[in-house]
């Protein structure tokens, strides 16, 4: 039995593969027999990661590109070993980069954690991805900013989403149905008591209010499929999944 779920959303693109697991997701895209990838998960994941390109049917050595969301360790840190193994550029905001490359670091800290530690959900979650390497500080030297223009298999297109890092990206893809929105829009995670669409935990937001005004302008999209970075496959307009998110 695997330990991801996939989705997919087919399109005149290609397919849009969101790969679910308890800890986090990522996106396969695919056109023809070339794929991008879209965050690689927790360092321990990388296998993982690996078996769900096999399981429809491509291989790590089709990806020609990949892009990444955000620099946390649950999404960069299987897509740097990935990337070292089969030397594909990975591609990222502008502002991400050095964040990537840990110049510097945007990311929760035992300072952040402390004051909610004693919850039962959190507890169960630090259980489970400590040993997929959440300590870990490693970063991707050869992190690069979007080129222009960015032309990878299933034509992803990014959108600014800052407020969870400086330079945190969303994308469409799918032809614009499908919003890939990582840790900008959620729709569960282990530590929420709620389940759809919600904005992340304030611990683990860099700019709170900036975050916020991102999913704002997510009410102005015309997707009706959100991939996110935690959580099931949400089908339905993402304007009206954001504005959820932000009531909530």
């Amino acid at each position: 039995m695997s330990d991801f779920r996939l989705e997919t959303v087919e399109s005149d693109s290609g397919t849009a593969h969101l790969v679910t697991t308890g800890a986090v997701n990522w996106v396969i895209l695919r056109e023809g027999s070339d794929l991008t990838l879209i965050d690689g998960g927790y360092p321990g994941q990388a296998s993982t990661v690996v078996s769900s390109i096999r399981e429809i049917g491509a291989q790590p050595e089709d990806i020609r590109g990949a892009l990444l969301t955000h620099a946390h360790v649950d999404h960069l840190g299987g897509l740097a070993k990935l990337q070292r193994r089969y030397g594909f550029d990975v591609y990222m905001d502008p502002v991400e980069v050095a964040h990537a490359r840990r110049d510097h670091l945007q990311q929760a800290d035992v300072r952040d954690i402390a004051p909610i530690a004693y919850r039962p959900r959190v507890l169960k979650w630090l259980a489970m991805v400590t040993p997929l390497g959440v300590l870990s500080r490693a970063g991707l030297p050869d992190a690069q900013p979007f080129p222009d223009p960015l032309d990878l298999p299933g034509r992803p297109t990014p959108v600014a989403a800052h407020g969870h890092t400086d330079g945190h990206s969303a994308y469409l893809a799918a032809g614009g149905a499908v919003l890939v929105s990582g840790d900008a829009l959620v729709s569960g995670h282990p530590i929420s008591t709620i389940t759809g669409p919600q904005c992340i935990s304030d611990a683990f937001q860099h700019d709170v209010d900036e975050a916020r005004r991102t999913v704002d302008a997510f009410t102005r999209l015309d997707a009706t499929v959100l991939f996110p970075g935690h959580g099931p496959i949400h089908r339905g307009p993402v304007a009206q999944a954001a504005q959820l998110a932000l009531d909530n």
